[in-house]
């Protein structure tokens, strides 16, 4: 059922099509709902929510995107979506581990990883990991980055 005008098939596919996509807008937004708290914000004018709402869109693109195109091209190199320092964190902290997770350099595997930085258990007949688990890694993967960071640094004197 649509209000739009609807004259052969190949415009009702079309509209099919539109439909079908009406999800990811959906996700898009409970990212920005539940893992930002959009909703949450008590700016008292509209310049500021304006542009908090501008901010925290580009994060939430941004998970999504790293999301949608791990499942879209599992094989790629992480470094098309992933910053430089993403990449380097991640690989330190699997460097730890005695039994390094990262066997491949795919998309797929870091997402896997930051995944589980967000509380994904991985296990054999587990779906995907979503939107907000992604959020929830990407977050501790920047704490720890701005751990290592910091970390790092020569001190003076």
């Amino acid at each position: 059922m649509t209000n739009l005008p609807v004259a052969d098939f190949a415009i009702a596919i079309e509209k099919l099509e539109w439909y079908a996509l009406r999800w990811k807008a959906e996700v898009f937004h409970k990212v920005m709902k539940s893992g930002c708290r959009a909703e949450e914000a008590r700016l008292e004018t509209a310049e500021r929510l304006a542009k908090f709402l501008a901010l925290i869109a580009m994060v939430c693109w941004r998970i999504f995107f790293l999301t949608m195109s791990a499942r879209a091209k599992p094989e790629v190199a992480p470094e098309t979506v992933l910053t430089p320092t993403e990449i380097a964190t991640l690989d330190a902290i699997d460097a730890t581990r005695a039994k390094p997770r990262i066997l491949r350099r795919t998309l797929a595997t870091y997402l896997l990883k930051i995944a589980m930085l967000g509380g994904y258990l991985a296990r054999n007949h587990d779906p995907p990991p979503g939107n907000m688990v992604v959020w929830r890694g990407l977050t501790r993967l920047n704490d720890i980055a701005f751990g290592l960071s910091i970390g790092t640094r020569r001190r003076c004197g």
